[in-house]
């Protein structure tokens, strides 16, 4: 198979999820054999940023990277968007410390790269196979286990036991449509996470519109006051099943998804196209990104 790129360059504006500062980022075609690389040009040299595991230099609540100092803050959404579209090489060019949030899924970036397609180029490409089975466990019961397979084909499952979310399952192979059944997919919290991250300096980009907001315990209307204040929506509320009655859910697994999502995201960060069987039980970004490095060193990638 031969390695692909964009026809074109696409530009994207917004803010980060996390610093709040706005952003734009242009995602650009590349040479073969350039895999995926950040660009920082708001800094006078254009340093360049990696997308390897190696880099990973933060995973809360998002997937970080740094090189040589400079840093780029939350890729995993455009990460998980160019693998879903089959894209190998690109140039993602960004004048700000964070990528934009957008929605919070990857459905902007897979809409406008997906309708016009990708551009093949005359290398092959660069699978990433393992020899033996890698696990990556944490103290709390998650998991990543990764298999030899001849293409990608994964399995996850988040369990947040008998609440709104429940266990919900997920499902991505390379025959599925990514753009219709994971790119919608947008993140989640819990409300009653909110004035945390918020006194942390956290999701200061956020609002109730990038992000699928879960009441998980019971909410005080002192509470709600504040939150309606926040976000400038004097008309919210709880809904029955447990959610924030400001946006629908696309899939009745959409945290499941977007946990998938995220999974494709980060893995990519081992250097390639993944060709194997990935089981995920309550994965996140940071059992994602050691696995992604456990692979980087079981194929001794330098």
């Amino acid at each position: 198979m031969k390695q692909r790129t964009l026809k074109k360059s696409y530009s994207f504006s917004g803010k980060g999820l996390h610093t709040g500062k706005p952003v734009n980022m242009t995602v650009n075609p590349a040479p073969e054999n350039t895999g995926i690389v950040f660009i920082r040009t708001d800094i006078a040299q254009r340093p360049v940023i990696e997308a390897r595991a190696s880099n990973v230099s933060k995973t809360d609540r998002s997937t970080s990277l740094c090189q040589d100092g400079i840093a780029v803050y939350t890729v995993e959404h455009i990460l998980s968007a160019l693998t879903g579209l089959d894209v190998d090489n690109a140039i993602i060019e960004v004048d700000n410390v964070e990528v934009p949030i957008m929605d919070g899924s990857a459905r902007k970036y897979a809409v406008l790269i997906g309708k016009d397609g990708t551009l093949e180029q005359d290398a092959e490409r660069r699978f990433i196979n393992i020899e033996k089975p890698i696990e990556v466990k944490d103290p709390n019961g998650a998991y990543v286990r990764i298999e030899p397979a001849e293409k990608a084909d994964y399995d996850l499952t988040i369990d947040f036991g008998k609440g709104v979310i429940g266990v919900q399952t997920a499902h991505w192979d390379t025959d599925m449509d990514y753009i219709s059944q994971i790119a919608p997919c947008r993140t989640f919290c819990f409300l009653h996470e909110i004035e945390f991250l918020l006194a942390n300096n956290l999701i200061q980009g956020g609002d109730i519109y990038n992000a699928i907001v879960i009441a998980e315990n019971p909410v005080s209307e002192k509470q709600m006051k504040l939150f309606r204040e926040k976000f400038g929506k004097p008309q919210l509320s709880v809904t029955p099943q447990g959610y924030m009655s400001n946006i629908k859910l696309h899939f009745p697994n959409e945290c499941g998804r977007h946990k998938m999502l995220d999974l494709i995201g980060d893995l990519r960060l081992c250097g390639g196209f993944l060709n194997a069987k990935v089981t995920a039980y309550k994965s996140g970004h940071t059992i994602n990104t050691a696995a992604a490095k456990a692979i980087e060193q079981a194929i001794g990638l330098k």
